[in-house]
């Protein structure tokens, strides 16, 4: 059984590099260009089944590519930024530089946040759930950090040793079992050139 995850297309917010956490902004058209694009990759895969975060950018990226009747989930929203939503990744860094690296890491949570165990565990039990919920590949349409928590709990990749992946890309895990470990079998897989400086 393999989980495909998918990140939702480049937003608006992406473009600025900003942090969308729970809230939301719509798709850039290259955004859309995106999810358009990657419909042949995800109609080879032919997944049984498919689920989406219930935040508008995985919603919109799930119509274009032909699941907008999937079900959504808010167990696999973004992780929660606090205060550090709508903020731009590049003042962070300029700000508060060892702040931001514990935060990638997992070990800093900024005010009014979700802390990150609490977050894969969120993602970890919606995940099961619907991989148990029924035979066949599962579709996931999620967000960056829900794709690293994938990792983190299936694959034990610590945050701090994943890049982001690029938006409209494909990140697949292999399960032989639903109790075994997965192998990765594909990761940041996608139409365009991967883009490391894009915010979550």
């Amino acid at each position: 059984m393999r989980l495909i995850l998918l990140r939702h297309g480049e937003t608006i917010w992406n473009i600025d590099k900003r942090l969308q956490g729970h809230d939301n902004a719509p798709l850039s058209p290259r955004g859309i260009a995106q999810a358009k694009s990657i419909i042949p990759s995800i109609q080879k895969l032919s997944p049984a089944r498919v689920v989406m975060s219930d935040l508008g950018r995985a919603r919109q990226t799930a119509e274009i590519i032909g699941y907008g009747d999937a079900p959504a989930d808010a167990g696999l929203r973004e992780l929660n930024m606090g205060v550090w939503t709508g903020k731009c990744k590049p003042d962070l860094i300029d700000t508060y530089p060892k702040l931001y690296q514990a935060w990638r890491a997992g070990t800093f949570t900024p005010e009014g946040g979700e802390e990150w165990h609490m977050f894969v565990l969120r993602v970890k039990n919606s995940l099961r759930l619907w991989l148990q919920a029924g035979d066949g590949d599962l579709l996931a349409v999620v967000h960056s950090g829900v794709i690293r928590a994938a990792c983190f709990t299936f694959l034990n990749l610590k945050p701090a040793q994943i890049l982001p992946v690029t938006p409209g890309s494909l990140t697949i895990l292999n399960f032989a079992s639903i109790t075994s470990q997965p192998q990765l079998e594909a990761y940041n897989v996608g139409m365009t050139a991967p883009d490391i400086q894009v915010a979550d």
